[in-house]
């Protein structure tokens, strides 16, 4: 624990105080005012912090866990551990991360059917109507640039529209290309087309984030189930039990550790499966 302490109080003096002398010298040789002498405050070394932990990613910080518990019960099992779930970890963040744009860009894409059918009401042209909803929306996505050219010089919007569709999270441009293919070929009303569009996009969204908090009880449920080990781990450690030493250095203790963790691993995948099945529902 005392090795630990100090390997962490060494990476936060570091990542606090590093290049510290050099901004010290620029802020001189440019004649930037006043200089302070104290060392940068808790704000910078956070900020530091937050930043290494971005290049690193989330799961990396596993192997700290995983070296902390190694020291603290005297076993190389658990860096073993927390290297080979860096993989997992890694996985879920990018998932998460998946999820988050999908959400995004599909809020944006029911911001460009309302602006354009704004701009086409407020008596603009289609293509016009177009450039500004895609400049203000950014509901387009990578596609952007294709679409914008496509309404810009005359081109397929529509194939466009479906080629950008294929974004995740971007399903409603197809609604959208329906909606103009139908109003350019048979002069149909875009504004009343993309009305009924956002409609639906909208009570869409409505549904799934209802959905969304229905689960929240189970998905609470879940993370607590998980949690359990380690809490009771926590407690027998308060109690004076020694649980890492049974668990590490002893056959008994070892084996209870391994079909623990594989139940754990189970329990936790067969929630999450059952939890995304009824998202898609």
């Amino acid at each position: 624990m005392g090795a630990a302490l100090i390997c962490l109080g060494a990476l936060v003096w570091l990542l606090g105080g590093r290049h510290y002398g050099m901004r010290r010298a620029r802020l001189l040789m440019a004649g930037g005012g006043v200089v302070a002498t104290g060392l940068p405050g808790w704000e910078q070394a956070r900020a530091r912090l937050v930043r290494l932990r971005g290049r690193l990613g989330a799961e990396w910080w596993a192997l700290g866990v995983g070296l902390v518990i190694a020291l603290l019960g005297a076993s190389v099992i658990p860096v073993v551990a927390a290297a080979a779930g860096v993989p997992v970890l890694r996985r879920v963040r990018l998932a998460r991360r998946a999820r988050s744009a999908r959400e995004r860009r599909a809020d944006a894409v029911i911001a460009l059917c309302g602006a354009l059918a704004g701009e086409v009401r407020a008596g603009r042209q289609p293509g016009d109507a177009l450039l500004r909803a895609a400049r203000d929306s950014g509901g387009l996505g990578d596609a952007q640039a294709t679409v914008v050219a496509a309404a810009r010089f005359g081109g397929d919007v529509p194939g466009a529209l479906a080629a950008a569709a294929r974004q995740p999270g971007a399903e409603g441009l197809l609604g959208l290309a329906t909606c103009w293919r139908v109003a350019v070929d048979q002069g149909a009303g875009l504004a009343a087309g993309l009305d009924r569009l956002d409609g639906a996009l909208r009570a869409e969204r409505d549904q799934r984030a209802d959905l969304r908090a229905q689960l929240a009880g189970a998905r609470a449920t879940a993370v607590l189930l998980a949690a359990l080990p380690a809490l009771g781990l926590l407690l027998g450690s308060a109690m004076g039990a020694d649980p890492l030493r049974v668990l590490l250095h002893s056959g008994a203790g070892f084996a209870c550790l391994t079909a623990g963790a594989v139940f754990e691993a189970a329990g936790t995948w067969w929630a999450v499966r059952i939890v995304r099945g009824a998202e898609s529902v």
